[in-house]
């Protein structure tokens, strides 16, 4: 099955762009409304490279066909991999993979979807950050990854740090 974006526009709005110093949870100065990116594939008219690169996961997904299209879900989920820092009780750290949840503020609770959890949960070894833009999220640790059975919903202060792709597959591989 193949998708398209359709009159989704959600990623455009929530996602930061570096390239055109774009941040989270503004509407891209690119977007039209109902037509999506007026420079999309249009390199001379300032098309951002990242952009072109990038595709939501209910895009390009193959085991997505159960999620809804993101601006019905009021999510957007990042194909790109990362991970982050957990801070334990006992004062020790780990690194664990995410899956970047780039969630709408206007929807706090989007990430409890059903469909959006069981998607987490096939990911096998992979906790949810789900973001409110830069400097608020939300940490999903899935069942399986506890000793509680239940979803663990860890508030969080993000301390933003860009990691290079050498990094990402280092800590992915231990994670």
């Amino acid at each position: 099955m193949r998708r398209e974006c359709g009159d989704c526009q959600l990623c455009c709005k929530l996602l930061p762009v570096k390239g055109i110093n774009k941040p989270a949870l503004t509407r891209c100065q690119h977007q039209r409304h109902g037509k999506g990116c007026a420079v999309y594939h249009k390199p001379e008219r300032g098309f951002p490279r990242e952009c072109g690169l990038w595709s939501c996961v209910w895009l390009v997904g193959a085991d997505a066909a159960t999620l809804r299209r993101p601006d019905r879900s009021h999510y957007v989920i990042d194909v790109m991999p990362d991970y982050i820092t957990n801070e334990e009780p006992d004062g020790t750290s780990r690194k664990m993979g995410v899956v970047q949840i780039w969630a709408d503020p206007k929807f706090p609770d989007c990430h409890r979807d059903p469909e959006l959890r069981a998607w987490l949960e096939r990911r096998q070894g992979w906790c949810g950050l789900v973001r409110y833009g830069n400097d608020s999220a939300i940490f999903l640790v899935p069942p399986y990854l506890n000793d509680t059975g239940e979803w663990i919903e860890k508030g969080s202060n993000l301390r933003e740090e860009n990691h290079s792709f050498g990094q990402v597959l280092q800590a992915l591989g231990a994670a």
